[in-house]
């Protein structure tokens, strides 16, 4: 069975985030979709609130799973038995660290692959930091994450329900 991990803060989920599942969830017999916690990352959303936006957002998905973790991405994807790591690409600049990190964790686990999946072009200037600025300044967020949390993503970051 091959097992693969997309880790990520998903702080919101994007829909970039979801093409990224929803491609490489095809190429897998599962994917386990990994929220990390930083303890030295400041978040605008708890760890709870990103598994729970993530699980509605993938809900359709039936080969993949969400879960969290602590600690080294490596020693999380050993423990379920993973072989992959999923990392999304957007631009060079995504490339220079997740090629740093991505060495950095075949130098800890050798046995353990990275592949570099690279953006929808209609996500390519996509990112959770642009989402938060957006919702913070009253911009609309529209396409950008999935319908189905948009309003709950307005309401955390702006404490105010949205009106239908």
């Amino acid at each position: 069975m091959k097992i693969w991990v997309y880790p990520g803060s998903f702080d919101p989920v994007t829909n970039g985030h979801v093409d990224i599942i929803k491609r490489s969830s095809k190429l897998c017999d599962k994917l386990i979709v990994a929220v990390g916690n930083n303890l030295r990352k400041k978040y605008s959303l708890e760890l709870t609130e990103r598994v729970e936006l993530l699980k509605l957002a993938v809900k359709d998905f039936t080969n993949v799973e969400v879960d969290s973790f602590n600690g080294l991405l490596v020693n999380y994807v050993k423990s379920r038995g993973a072989s992959t790591i999923i990392k999304g690409l957007r631009a060079l600049s995504d490339y220079e660290y997740e090629l740093q990190m991505a060495l950095i964790n075949k130098n800890l686990a050798p046995e353990i692959e990275t592949l570099f999946m690279m953006a929808d072009i209609h996500y390519s200037y996509l990112s959770s930091s642009a989402v938060k600025e957006l919702v913070v300044n009253g911009g609309s967020i529209d396409g950008l994450v999935p319908d189905c949390i948009k309003d709950r993503i307005i309401e955390k970051l702006t404490g105010e329900k949205t009106v239908l």
